[in-house]
């Protein structure tokens, strides 16, 4: 009961805090650090991972947890007084794309994670109201799939058009710590959160034994990194285009982001063209630069109507969060936008189910079903959208050549035949291949 209370108070604490921000769409806040007590904290590490590795000092949560409400107590007091001393962030890399390359995560320690954690939902209370539509990565209510959505229903209305598919480089690596103070000053101005966030973006970073501290950006994998990067292209990306760019263009046009992933959607080729002309001289102003390469105008609509070869210009897909784009042809023969699993997101899901099962081929069956079913289960719960069920039956088939093939090398032996396989996926049969999330059909008469 006591839980539940307090759980209430914080969340009208940070319900007054969202409308004190539509009450003044001008204004900033000043004094916000008083709503984070120890009963804040303590919803704070609530909603922290606990499953996470240890950052630099090596603190599990579980060590944490051991004087939970010392440890918060002295945090707070800590985090209060100025005393707080944000500890430098573990890095390290993980595969990115098909795994030639690595992207850098930053850990930071548990502890930091948590005061992260409060400070997130203070921030989350500030922005929220401000916003748009068309922002939809790390935020209450939304996911990966309401922007896919967005981006289907955007084009199915305007019967196809043009698609600015844009990349930014580095982005966590390059946001500008001055544009970002600058930014936050139009509407945090508590000396407490300010101070805060500084240290976090100072903090440095620890790899392979050596500390540096670079001049910009905001390591991915801090808990406090995702709000800052969407305050950030709010400023930089989102309002510009609704207030700027949008009143200004001829026909419909569409901004969906997710985190610093975007494309824009637009109905008329000279409004693609103009816009492109614009884009990377804006994104410059604030420190960005677009990839040459993996940005692109893409003409995206469907043929003509009495010829099914691709129009005048190139017809071609685009890829928007591991889903390729592209126009099909309904069960009732009509043109509608199709999503398919990308191809390098396909292959780098086989190649990691495959490298599970060579490195766990001596893990007693029944384990590795557990951990297989779990794989297939996530793989079909992000892709398995309408019209996808080939790549998924695709993603099935690998699990079950690779599950073979590893199984029939145990001991260095070969005794996995087909009949015997057969017979233990009788037992511990593979999930089929499913659809989880369903688009309302819309159509497209060419």
């Amino acid at each position: 009961m006591e839980r539940t209370e307090s759980r209430t108070d914080i969340s009208t604490r940070l319900s007054r805090i969202a409308e004190l921000t539509r009450k003044y769409p001008n204004g900033a806040h000043t004094t916000l650090a008083h709503h984070i007590d120890i009963a804040f904290l303590k919803e704070a590490y609530e909603r922290t991972r606990k499953d996470g590795a240890p950052g630099v000092d090596g603190r599990t949560a579980s060590d944490y947890a051991k004087n939970l409400e010392g440890n918060l107590a002295d945090l707070l007091d800590r985090f209060k007084t100025g005393r707080y001393r944000a500890p430098p962030v573990r890095r390290v890399h993980i595969p990115k794309g098909e795994g030639s390359k690595t992207r850098p995560i930053g850990i930071p320690a548990f502890e930091d994670k948590v005061l992260q954690r409060a400070v997130t939902m203070v921030l989350t209370a500030v922005y929220e109201p401000e916003f748009i539509e068309g922002s939809y990565g790390f935020r209450p209510g939304r996911s990966a799939h309401d922007a896919l959505e967005a981006i289907w229903k955007g084009m199915m209305s305007m019967g196809g058009g043009w698609v600015i598919e844009a990349d930014i480089e580095s982005f966590f690596d390059r946001l500008d710590h001055t544009q970002l103070r600058e930014i936050l000053d139009k509407r945090v101005r508590d000396g407490v959160i300010r101070r805060a966030i500084g240290k976090w973006l100072n903090a440095g970073v620890l790899e392979n034994g050596e500390l540096s501290f670079p001049e910009a950006g905001s390591p991915q994998g801090g808990v406090v990194s995702p709000i800052l990067a969407n305050i950030y292209l709010h400023e930089v990306l989102d309002t510009w285009f609704e207030r700027e760019v949008r009143p200004r263009l001829r026909g419909r046009a569409q901004l969906v982001r997710y985190a610093d992933d975007f494309v824009i959607l637009f109905e008329l080729e000279h409004d693609a063209e103009r816009v492109m002309q614009v884009l990377p001289k804006r994104m410059g102003k604030y420190g960005l630069t677009l990839h040459p390469d993996k940005t692109r105008t893409v003409r995206f609509a469907p043929p003509a109507k009495d010829d099914d070869k691709p129009p005048r210009g190139g017809g071609r897909t685009f890829d928007f969060l591991g889903l390729t784009h592209h126009w099909g042809k309904s069960r009732r023969g009509q043109w509608v936008v199709q999503r398919r699993t990308a191809r390098s997101r396909l292959s780098r899901a086989i190649q990691r189910v495959a490298h599970w099962c060579r490195d766990h081929r001596h893990v007693p069956i029944p384990a590795q079903h557990r951990m297989l079913t779990l794989k297939l289960r996530g793989h079909y719960g992000y892709y398995g959208i309408t019209g996808n069920i080939r790549a998924l039956a695709r993603m099935r088939q690998a699990v079950w050549l690779a599950w073979r093939y590893w199984l029939n090398r145990r001991g260095g032996r070969r005794g996995m035949t087909l009949d015997r396989y057969d017979q233990l996926l009788e037992r511990f049969p593979l999930p089929r291949p499913r659809i989880a999330h369903s688009a309302r059909r819309l159509v497209v008469n060419a």
